[in-house]
């Protein structure tokens, strides 16, 4: 076993990997590409059996890859999210888990043809939306803040909440004549209270340890992760499924401690979680065994059609009533609920044991879920990206730049973007500073870039490029690190300082800062200085017969380039490192001495104030 099961443990990873990255290449939804994988390397070729090849260790490695990945989630939830969508959130994971369960039945009932009991097991099962499909489908819809805050609590809040309804409905029709209705209550109330207990005092626990360094660095991320298996296990000793409350809510509390390390522990679970979500969805579909779905009749697939286009819609309109949602909010939430793991595991547990009951339809309940799941991951996953862009709730493209720091020469870029319909914010902790940019229509964010206002306010589904050009290298480096990890190393930039010609490990290192944007010369006070003396930013549309090396020979030799814009809108910044490496139809920009001649019938056009002198105002500002 362990000779085939190490290449199978290796095909996992590489399949699960690959299918993110592929999506990510092609634009496609992730969850898609890896339910496509697994069904190539299980039903399709038999590569992985992950029941045969695991064994007995398939279901526990799948439940504690779900507490993980849990966990995860639950260190994402942000409590500022819900100063502008509690209202929303709360009716989500209260009402709304209410009227999905209650809908969900008499749908499965009267539609399906389904027994009570197992109508109420399945309306349980569909009020989880879990964070396994829900979060990379958000990640790559590039949803706004407040519409992506209902999607992502509701997945995860309501993933615990569906798994221990369902087990809760079981226990009344199955095993109610163990100790009747008052005991099944009694061991809720003590499952949910060990659960909080655990989750929450764990978590409180863990803080007060980092804060007082008892724990190195190097072990906060891997003693978290332990943790949340630990209560996990702990709390389903109580109460089935009582496990994954506990480890939401360990992230959950862990996750707004205000500890100083948080970030780097987010960072580590989210890689975590990331290679779980792969492995746990490639084990899900690989295992899928096609005769199960040969049970469904035209009845399953008219309750499969009323769960997606009349319970998920009117559950979320019924329990959003007078909650303050934008219409737009609403629709996009009722289309989006993508079934995942969980509900799979949940099903392929009270499937079989409610069979055994003897009650009619449960056969049907197993693969009437893994259907849902499939259908929903397909329908929502290409779905979502269209109807949130049609709904005006998600950014057109993520070609946005996002510049740090207010001065007459980045107001000036700021404008030559505004004209080409380039997205563009300017951040400045002085409101001085931002007074002309305000005047002139560029969108502005008064306030300091890494604080948690700014976490808050600033909406960067639509930034793609950072550019750093404040006096200070050592925050401009700061300001890079901190957003490399969300725009990519190669989407930062800042200003050179001076020495930057010096040896490479003499500089900051290059996991510090970004790249050095334009050249070794675009220092900050020779940029504003040259400015003062007349220079501009100046725009060159390239052709077929105009290229970028006539452009060079056309400009004043001591010009900067600055950027690229392509016809897709995309934004590239030259770096000292990578110089531009424009296509014909792309358009250059540059800064330097005015320049009115034509060359070759290229105009190049000037592109700051109209006649190159400073904007009235933009006199610098004391620091």
């Amino acid at each position: 076993m362990e000779l085939h099961l190490t290449p199978v443990l290796a095909l996992l990873a590489v399949l699960g990997m690959g299918a993110q990255w592929l999506g990510w290449r092609l634009h496609m939804p992730a969850i898609v590409m890896l339910t496509l994988a697994g069904l190539l390397a299980g039903p399709v070729t038999g590569w992985i059996r992950p029941s045969a090849d695991l064994g007995a260790a398939l279901e526990p490695i799948i439940k504690l890859s779900v507490a993980a990945i849990l966990f995860e989630g639950g260190l994402s939830l942000r409590l500022h999210e819900l100063r502008q969508a509690a209202a929303g959130v709360r009716r989500l994971i209260t009402l709304g888990v209410v009227f999905s369960l209650l809908l969900g039945a008499l749908a499965a009932h009267y539609v399906g043809g389904l027994a009570w009991p197992v109508a109420l097991v399945f309306g349980a099962i569909i009020v989880v939306t879990g964070p396994t499909v829900i979060i990379p489908l958000l990640r790559q819809a590039r949803l706004k803040r407040r519409p992506a805050s209902y999607l992502k609590w509701e997945g995860i809040v309501n993933d615990p909440t569906g798994a221990i309804l369902a087990v809760l409905a079981f226990e009344y029709f199955v095993q109610a004549e163990s100790g009747g209705l008052s005991h099944i209550l009694l061991r809720l109330g003590l499952g949910l209270a060990v659960a909080c207990a655990l989750g929450g005092g764990v978590a409180w626990l863990l803080g007060w340890a980092y804060r007082r360094g008892a724990v190195p660095e190097y072990l906060k991320g891997p003693l978290a992760l332990a943790a949340a298996f630990a209560v996990y296990a702990l709390a389903n000793g109580v109460l089935e499924e009582a496990g994954l409350l506990a480890a939401t809510l360990l992230g959950v509390v862990l996750g707004n401690l205000n500890l100083p390390s948080i970030e780097e522990i987010r960072r580590f679970k989210e890689y975590i979680a990331i290679l779980l979500v792969s492995a746990v969805f490639l084990l899900l579909t690989a295992d899928l065994d096609p005769a199960i779905l040969q049970k469904l009749d035209w009845r399953s697939a008219a309750l499969l059609a009323a769960v997606l286009l009349l319970v998920r819609p009117l559950a979320i309109y019924a329990a959003t009533v007078g909650a303050g949602m934008d219409p737009r909010e609403r629709l996009l939430v009722a289309w989006v609920a993508p079934r995942g793991v969980v509900a799979a595991a949940v099903a392929g547990v009270f499937g079989p044991a409610l069979e055994a009951q003897g009650y009619p339809g449960a056969e049907l309940l197993l693969p009437l879920v893994f259907a849902l799941i499939l259908l929903t991951v397909v329908v929502h996953g290409f779905s979502l990206p269209w109807v949130a862009r049609r709904l005006e709730l998600s950014a057109k493209s993520r070609n946005g730049v996002l510049i740090v720091g207010a001065n007459p020469w980045t107001t000036g870029l700021a404008r030559v973007l505004n004209e080409q319909e380039v997205p563009v914010i300017l951040v400045d902790s002085s409101w001085h500073r931002l007074r002309t940019p305000r005047l002139e229509g560029i969108r502005v964010f008064y306030g300091e870039l890494l604080s948690e206002q700014a976490e808050q306010s600033l909406e960067f589904n639509e930034v793609g490029t950072l550019l750093a050009a404040t006096d200070n290298d050592a925050y401009n480096a700061l300001v890079c690190s901190r957003y490399a990890a969300e725009l990519g190393r190669n989407r930062v930039f800042q200003l050179p300082p001076p020495g930057v010609e010096e040896r490479e490990s003499r500089q900051v290192a290059r996991s510090a800062r970004g790249l050095y944007a334009m050249a070794e010369v675009a220092l900050y006070e020779e940029l504003l200085a040259h400015w003062y003396r007349g220079w501009s930013f100046q725009k060159t549309r390239l052709s077929e017969s105009f290229d970028f090396e006539a452009c060079r020979a056309a400009c004043p030799a001591e010009a900067i380039m600055v950027l690229l814009i392509k016809e897709s809108g995309a934004v590239r910044f030259s770096a000292v490192d990578e110089p531009l490496k424009p296509d014909a139809g792309d358009l250059v920009v540059w800064f330097g001495p005015r320049q009115e001649k034509a060359v070759r019938g290229e105009r190049l056009e000037e592109a700051a104030n109209g006649d190159g002198a400073p904007a009235p105002g933009d006199e610098p500002a004391p620091s």
